[in-house]
């Protein structure tokens, strides 16, 4: 089991009381969420439809990599992984890979 970083995207802070990244175990992202739902009641409902895929308007990256080019929910985890969950972003003008990029460019 490793231990990870999620970090938590603003318009979800309120169900983690606050908090902006949030130490958790988990050998998938899978169970990394479902862990998330168990300790943050909603959580799992505004990251997932149905419990089994990632919203469409939901991008997660486990440390740069977007988990739909990898095994998605299933993608393995390695401790000292960071998971972040990125809203999409309607609007303006970039796309979503730039806006996700900038992101990545703003946390180092």
């Amino acid at each position: 089991m490793s231990s990870v970083t999620v970090k938590i995207p603003t318009p979800l802070r309120p169900l983690t009381a606050g908090q902006s990244e949030v130490k958790i175990e988990g050998a998938t992202v899978r169970e990394v969420l479902q862990k998330m739902d168990s300790q943050f009641k909603g959580f799992g409902d505004r990251v997932l439809d149905d419990g089994e895929t990632v919203k469409r308007f939901i991008n997660v990256f486990v440390n740069e990599d977007n988990i739909r080019d990898k095994k998605e929910l299933d993608t393995e985890l390695k401790n000292g992984d960071t998971i972040s969950i990125l809203p999409s972003i309607a609007g303006g003008k970039f796309g979503v890979r730039r806006v996700n990029s900038l992101f990545f460019e703003l946390q180092k």
